[in-house]
C-alpha cells in the first residue's frame, strides 16, 4: 500500500467519525490556538514597548549624579566639558530638573510633568514648538520666569491660546511663551502633552537643588555602548570612583524589557503546549479505540498478504493526519482570537498594540501538532502490526 493510499484511507476514516475527531484534535486544537495568541501577544507587547521607549529618545543617554564632598561637585559646566571631550561619540548636552508636579492654573490645580531643561532640549528630543517660541539659552542665562506647556494644558486650560497668559509653579508665576506640538495621539490628562518645561536654572532655584540629572545624546546610536563607555570612563577620572554617577541609556532599558517579555511569553506558551500533550493522548486513546474496533480488518489484511510495515504506516499516517487537521483549525482559531485580542486592547488600554503572530511560531505550533500524532500514534499503530491474524480474524 502507498502512502498516498494510507493518507486517503486515512481521511476516509476521519471523515466517517466526525464528532469522534472534533473530541480527539479539542486537545491539538486548544493548544495550538493558546501558543499562537501567546506569541502574537508577547510580539504585540514587545513592540509596544520598543515604541515607547523610541519616543523618549533610544539616542539618548541619562546621566544621575551627586556630589563627592564639598572638593568633588559636578557642575553643569563641567558636564558640558566631558560631552565636548567625547565628540566623537557624544552629540548634545541637556540638564533636567524634575519638580513637583502640582500646577496652579487660575483657581484651578492639576498635576503635571515639570521639568527644567536647556534650550537645546527639545531639538534632542524631536519636539516641535506648536505656536510661541522654546527656551532659549538668555532665558537660562538670566533664570527667566517663563515656561513652554504641552498641547493638553493648552487646549484644557487655555483654549488652545496659552501663549503670553501664565501658570504658577512652585510658588512662582511663569509666563507661557511657547506650546509643543501634540505628542500622542489624544490628549489626557497625565499623558505625554500634560507636561511643563521651563529653563533648568529657574527649576533648580525653585526646587533650592543642584543639577544632578542630565541627558545626552549620541551621534551614532549603533555606538550607544561605546559612546556609553567613553561617558563613564570620563565621569571616573572626575569622581575617582563609579559610586558617584549612574550612565543609562535607553536602548538597554528597551533590550531589558524585551527579555522581560520573552521569557514570560515563552513560560505562558509553554503551559499552554501542554494542551498538545493532552491532546496526544486523547489521539494514542482514541487510536488504540480504533485499532480494537478494526481488529478484524487487520486480521483480513494480514492473511491476505499486508505487511506489518503497511499496517503501521496506515494508523501513524491516520493519527499524524488527524493532528495535522487539529493544528490546521487551531491556527485559523489563533489568527481570529488575536485579531480580536487586538480590538480588546485597543479598547481597554486605547493605544494600539498589534496582537500579530509570526510565520515562525505558526509553523513551529504546526510541525509540534503533527509531531504528537506521530509520537502518540506509534504505539497504537504498533499494536495494530503486532496483530496474529489468526487471533484478530476470530476477534468479536
Amino acid at each position: 500500500m502507498s502512502i498516498l493510499e494510507s493518507l486517503l484511507l486515512a481521511l476516509k476514516n476521519i471523515v466517517s467519525s466526525k464528532t469522534r475527531t472534533v473530541l480527539t484534535m479539542l486537545g491539538i486544537i486548544i493548544g495550538v490556538a493558546a501558543v499562537i495568541v501567546i506569541v502574537g501577544l508577547g510580539n504585540g507587547l514587545e513592540g509596544y514597548v520598543t515604541d515607547s521607549f523610541s519616543d523618549m529618545g533610544t539616542n539618548t543617554l541619562t546621566v544621575s549624579v551627586q556630589s563627592r564632598g564639598s572638593t568633588r561637585t559636578l557642575e553643569v559646566e563641567d558636564m558640558y566639558e566631558m560631552v565636548e571631550e567625547n565628540s566623537a561619540y557624544l552629540d548634545q548636552c541637556s540638564p533636567t530638573v524634575s519638580m513637583s508636579g502640582t500646577v496652579k492654573i487660575g483657581t484651578e490645580t492639576t498635576s503635571s510633568s515639570v521639568t527644567g531643561v536647556s534650550e537645546d532640549y527639545f531639538a534632542m528630543m524631536g519636539y516641535e514648538v506648536a505656536s510661541g517660541r522654546g527656551i532659549q539659552y538668555s532665558d537660562i542665562a538670566q533664570r527667566s520666569k517663563i515656561c513652554v506647556v504641552g498641547a493638553y494644558l493648552d487646549q484644557a486650560y487655555f483654549g488652545g491660546n496659552a501663549v503670553g497668559d501664565t501658570i504658577r509653579v512652585g510658588g512662582q508665576n511663569l509666563t507661557i511663551v511657547g506650546v509643543l506640538a501634540q505628542q500622542s495621539e489624544d490628549l489626557e490628562e497625565g499623558g505625554s502633552d500634560d507636561c511643563v518645561y521651563l529653563p533648568y536654572s529657574t527649576a533648580s532655584r525653585l526646587s533650592g537643588g543642584r543639577v544632578s540629572s542630565y541627558v545626552v545624546t549620541v551621534l551614532d546610536e549603533n555606538d550607544i555602548d561605546e559612546s556609553s563607555e567613553a561617558l563613564e570612563s570620563t565621569l571616573y577620572a572626575y569622581f575617582e570612583s563609579d559610586d558617584f554617577y549612574t550612565v543609562t541609556s535607553m536602548s538597554e532599558m528597551v533590550e531589558t524589557m524585551t527579555s522581560m517579555i520573552n521569557i514570560i511569553v515563552g513560560v505562558l506558551a509553554g503551559i499552554a503546549a501542554i494542551s498538545l500533550v493532552v491532546g496526544g493522548i486523547g489521539i494514542m486513546n482514541i487510536m488504540l479505540v480504533s485499532v480494537t474496533e478494526r481488529t478484524r480488518e487487520i486480521g483480513i489484511r494480514k492473511s491476505l498478504g499486508a505487511k506489518e510495515r503497511y499496517i503501521m504506516q496506515q494508523f501513524v499516517i491516520e493519527a499524524a493526519c488527524t493532528s495535522a487537521l487539529g493544528g490546521i483549525i487551531g491556527i485559523l482559531i489563533g489568527y481570529g482570537l488575536s485579531a480580536v485580542a487586538s480590538q480588546v486592547a485597543d479598547a481597554v488600554l486605547g493605544e494600539t498594540l498589534a496582537v500579530s503572530p509570526t510565520a515562525g511560531a505558526v509553523g513551529m505550533a504546526f510541525g509540534i501538532s503533527v509531531g504528537i500524532g506521530v509520537l502518540f500514534g506509534y504505539l497504537p499503530a504498533k499494536k495494530a502490526a503486532r496483530l496474529n491474524p489468526i487471533d484478530a480474524l476470530h476477534y468479536d
